[in-house]
């Protein structure tokens, strides 16, 4: 009864905190954010542990892998634009991954965060789904992961629309590709408030991004690990 409980009041409390948010439009009321601090607090004040709470809800995040592949539908519209922009986001996606795998090692060093939670920091500028495999690979906490994901994307899709704004980008590639590697999913959602083609750069980034990531976790992380720790 828990189970399905935790399942249809989470679809139920998602659905509510996105219509209040269509309706507002404020970043602090995306369902992002809301969702889970409602849940939490529900949690909380009905002393329903978070395993209990997860045998249902666990249907949802099984989710996340389709949500992801549904995100090339905008692609394969708008095959033809990609295509004419293919050296620039590849140049610049490949730039962005290494960039986002670096500082996040180097500022949990920093920071004297111990191994797993330097490693499951590493993957956060990815999508959930694939942040979480590569969390596991590379000896991090897949469930820390998807927390430090999420806090990149909410932030990044506050921060993302105050850059294109300040620095006036112009062309949909900009925008997109720029929420959809500084931020994912909320990037790529926030970019189609912009308009199609935003979205469709975004979940282009969003995915080869997460691509290219797999690929470094396993030459470029091991060898910037042996040379700072």
């Amino acid at each position: 009864m828990i189970a399905f409980l935790a399942l249809v009041g989470t679809i139920i409390i998602f659905y509510t905190s996105k219509k209040i948010y269509a309706h507002y439009a404020k970043i602090w009321l995306s369902p992002l954010l809301i969702c889970p601090l409602i849940l939490v607090v529900i949690l909380l004040l009905t002393g329903v542990d978070y395993e209990q709470y997860n045998s249902g809800a666990t249907w949802l995040s099984k989710l996340l892998g389709p949500a992801t592949v549904a995100f090339a539908v905008p692609m394969y519209k708008n095959y033809a634009l990609l295509k004419r922009n293919a050296k620039a986001i590849f140049a610049s996606l490949i730039t962005g991954s290494v960039v986002a795998i670096a500082s996040s090692f180097i500022l949990a060093v920093l920071a004297g965060l111990n191994n797993e939670m330097v490693n499951s920091l590493v993957p956060r500028s990815i999508t959930t789904p694939i942040a979480m495999d590569i969390s596991n690979i590379i000896g991090g906490e897949p469930t820390m992961t998807a927390v430090f994901v999420i806090v990149t994307g909410l932030t990044g899709s506050i921060v993302g629309p105050l850059v294109i704004r300040w620095f006036h980008f112009k062309q949909a590639a900009s925008k997109g590709l720029l929420l959809g590697m500084g931020a994912h999913g909320c990037g790529t959602s926030k970019a189609f408030e912009f308009g199609e083609r935003e979205g469709t750069f975004s979940s282009l980034a969003m995915i080869v991004a997460a691509l290219v990531s797999i690929v470094l976790s396993e030459t470029f992380f091991p060898y910037l690990e042996r040379i700072l720790l």
